[in-house]
């Protein structure tokens, strides 16, 4: 793959969720005809829109451009663009998505779009697909986790632990706490993670790991991303609510992720009966992922294909891990050619 970054020009849409919640996307505009429709990109928890374009010169927002496809980046609830607020999936799930779809949709006239989802922008989209909230969508590539959360033990004691202990009195986890705050808990918690992380010494690299999972580090390999990337990203992360690390924390007991609050049109139980979704997942997981587990994926793999046998599919990255799958120095020519290639399909 040889696409680099095209000229390109920014539309900032400022739309509502359904719930009143104010939402952002943006349109990218390049100098390729976007012939193929509209491709809308998720971005991850503590993350932003802005997360699909590192400094790399072949990021996957240059790939969908060249390919011919109108990209839409949306800023979710849990945007660090965005006021912060706590938010739970559920929320995600039943407002977000389905307003930003159907403006994608009222803005180009098309009948339906693709979707390429990270990390928590993957399982709330997964979550509402499946329960039939979003028809319109027939692709959702989706990396790292869907359906079913599958973590390391140190995560797992951290989420069922630790977080009744921090979320008194904290309704976050602030990720740059590295920026030298004077209350005890998160003063404490940034020595701490320090000294447990020797192996960078970015202060992002090391809270980010803390907060997102399990592991020296836990978003990637650092022998996947180049040290600008590297240093970019300790401004492409912000709060966690503690809200969400509740949820996990059932969905991890049940094996699969539930709804934690009653609402219309979500069920208890998102992998319980069969998809109320035509759309084909593809399943991406790094085979180093240290936040979700590969197995998080192979397990809604087999739910779906147990559903729609031979419809879906699952890219296992070797050498990969969490982040890096879009951040990697060569993601351009390791995994964005597989993810067009299911977008084409």
């Amino acid at each position: 793959m040889t696409a680099v970054r095209s000229r390109v020009r920014d539309e900032v849409h400022f739309l509502t969720a359904g719930d009143g919640t104010p939402i952002t996307l943006i349109r990218v505009l390049g100098d390729i005809d976007a012939s193929k429709g509209p491709v809308l990109l998720v971005h991850g928890v503590a993350m932003r829109a802005e997360s699909f374009r590192p400094p790399t010169r072949h990021g996957i927002v240059d790939a969908l451009l060249a390919d011919g496809w109108d990209v839409w980046m949306l800023n979710w609830r849990g945007s660090i663009d965005l006021d912060p607020l706590p938010w739970t999936l559920d929320d995600v799930a039943l407002h977000d998505h389905p307003a930003a779809m159907r403006y994608v949709l009222e803005r180009t006239g098309a009948r339906t779009l693709r979707a390429i989802a990270h990390c928590q922008g993957s399982t709330s989209l997964s979550m509402a697909a499946v329960a039939g909230l979003v028809p319109e969508i027939d692709v959702i590539i989706s990396n790292a986790v869907s359906l079913h959360p599958s973590i390391r033990p140190f995560s797992r004691v951290k989420l069922h632990a630790l977080r009744p202990l921090l979320q008194r009195g904290n309704a976050y986890v602030d990720i740059p706490w590295r920026d030298g705050p004077e209350r005890l808990v998160p003063r404490l918690t940034r020595n701490v993670v320090r000294l447990w992380h020797p192996e960078c010494g970015n202060p992002s690299c090391n809270m980010a790991s803390f907060a997102l999972g399990s592991g020296h580090p836990a978003l990637w390999r650092h022998a996947n991303i180049d040290a600008e990337t590297h240093e970019w990203a300790s401004t492409e992360f912000g709060r966690v609510p503690m809200s969400f690390y509740a949820q996990l924390a059932a969905s991890d007991r049940a094996g699969q992720f539930v709804s934690v609050r009653a609402r219309h049109g979500l069920p208890k139980h998102f992998a319980a009966a069969a998809p109320r979704s035509e759309a084909r997942f593809a399943l991406f997981a790094g085979t180093h992922n240290r936040v979700f587990l590969p197995d998080s994926q192979r397990a809604t793999h087999t739910f779906l294909d147990g559903h729609q046998p031979g419809r879906h599919s699952l890219h296992v990255l070797d050498g990969y891990g969490h982040a890096d799958v879009f951040l990697g120095a060569r993601a351009h020519l390791d995994v964005f050619p597989r993810m067009l290639a299911e977008l084409n399909r």
